[in-house]
């Protein structure tokens, strides 16, 4: 640990990963730190009753603009491109057709509203809702879903800033098998938590749980309650990215998949909403890609609950609300596989970032370099992609090139 780089990464999930395949492309000498005993972060796919299932990160969002696709399809991924079927109900199931084009019109109305705010001094999201709506509730739900919160802690202006081409596609792989394919060639020190980062001297010095190395420069790309909590301290002391940070917390989206042994029971890329007049529900994935299992999704406030309740209360949630929407032959056909607890994971310590109202600036704020030294890497410094991986991948080559032009690399 003693041989001196040149840069060296924290963190080697898609930021710290895609920094480091920048950097392949020159004589410099990377190494990246990781605390976990694998790569790739929140991008992690696990093999369960035979099906690839991503833990974290699980859709190619705005696809047809996504960096990531030409890669992934080069180095031999196949991809699935069916349109998720999100916004309906399969069989409108206790959610007539009527009622979800009543749903769809309350939504766009909304964004509508959400769009025209944007001009307006920054404030919560969940200001905009019209007043005794009936699908407030559900609009809400969505929002647990992909902000990892209700609209209550969502900025508008931040919800604004978020570009999405409305096209999503499936790796069926699995999202996170590829990532760590794409960046396996980097090197990389697992089992090496970065605890301090001295950078007041003539080079960047990193205490480690494998010791202290030292590096020309250094790219941070970790998640942001780790800077927030200051459980990576600063010396000198960074106040304004701690601040920043704390201005990005990490929403909660947590799954848990379940076999289904009678598939025909069901649609294949069917979708519906567990109970359509509550925030505290589930969305479903009705066998995706044709694969006989259900991915169920929950978030917010109603995820931190069942997280909470500790292993296999999501499944048991779950499985209790396809009972009422299916009936108990369905029931019965279904096996719980696994679930997901990012709440409770040391190193993630949530899903993926949004901005609380007043603070969308933290982004570019926490993107900022220090002194020609620190680079700041990771979804939540992506101004219009936060809270997807391709954001954090193109934020790692972003502070490569930052780290590159401040060590005067032409090359």
């Amino acid at each position: 640990m003693s041989v001196p780089y040149d840069v060296a990464i924290i963190g080697a999930g898609a930021a710290g990963l895609a920094a480091a395949v920048r950097l392949a492309r020159t004589p410099l000498k990377v190494v990246v730190l990781e605390a976990r005993s694998r790569i790739g972060g929140r991008a992690h796919t696990t093999s369960m009753g035979g099906f690839a299932l991503d833990q974290g990160c699980e859709w190619l969002h705005s696809a047809d603009e996504n960096l990531l696709v030409r890669p992934i399809e080069e180095a031999g991924f196949s991809i699935d491109r069916t349109r998720p079927a999100w916004g309906r109900q399969s069989g409108n199931r206790h959610f007539s057709e009527a009622e979800q084009d009543e749903f769809s019109n309350a939504f766009e109305a909304f964004d509508a509203r959400l769009e025209a705010a944007r001009l307006q001094p920054d404030q919560a999201a969940a200001d905009f809702l019209e007043p005794g709506n009936r699908w407030n509730r559900l609009i809400d739900a969505v929002s647990s879903y992909y902000n990892g919160v209700e609209y209550d802690r969502v900025s508008v202006h931040d919800y604004g800033a978020y570009r999405d081409s409305g096209v999503n596609w499936r790796v069926r792989e699995g999202y996170g098998t590829a990532i760590a394919a794409l960046g396996s060639r980097a090197e990389v020190m697992l089992d090496c938590a970065v605890s301090r980062v001295e950078h007041g001297g003539a080079s960047v010095r990193l205490v480690t749980t494998r010791g202290a190395l030292e590096a020309r420069t250094a790219i941070v790309a970790v998640p942001t309650p780790h800077l927030a909590e200051e459980r990576i301290r600063f010396s000198p002391a960074l106040p304004e990215k701690v601040a920043a940070a704390a201005g990005l917390p990490l929403g909660l989206a947590n799954k848990a998949f379940l076999a289904v042994d009678r598939p025909a029971l069901l649609p294949a890329n069917g979708h519906v909403f567990g109970r359509p007049d509550r925030t505290d529900t589930a969305s479903y994935h009705l066998r995706p890609a044709g694969q006989n299992y259900i991915g169920v999704f929950v978030g917010g406030r109603h995820a931190r609950t069942l997280e909470a309740a500790g292993e296999g209360a999501i499944a048991e949630f779950a499985m209790a609300e396809l009972e009422a929407l299916f009936g108990s032959e369905l029931a019965a056909s279904l096996k719980p596989l696994g679930e997901t607890a990012w709440g409770r994971d040391v190193h993630a310590l949530g899903s993926y970032s949004h901005a609380l109202p007043g603070h969308t600036e933290d982004r570019q704020r926490l993107a900022e370099p220090v002194g020609g030294r620190l680079y700041f890497a990771g979804e939540a410094t992506h101004r219009t992609a936060f809270s997807t991986a391709h954001g954090a991948w193109e934020s790692g080559f972003r502070a490569a090139e930052e780290a590159l032009a401040g060590l005067g690399f032409t090359g």
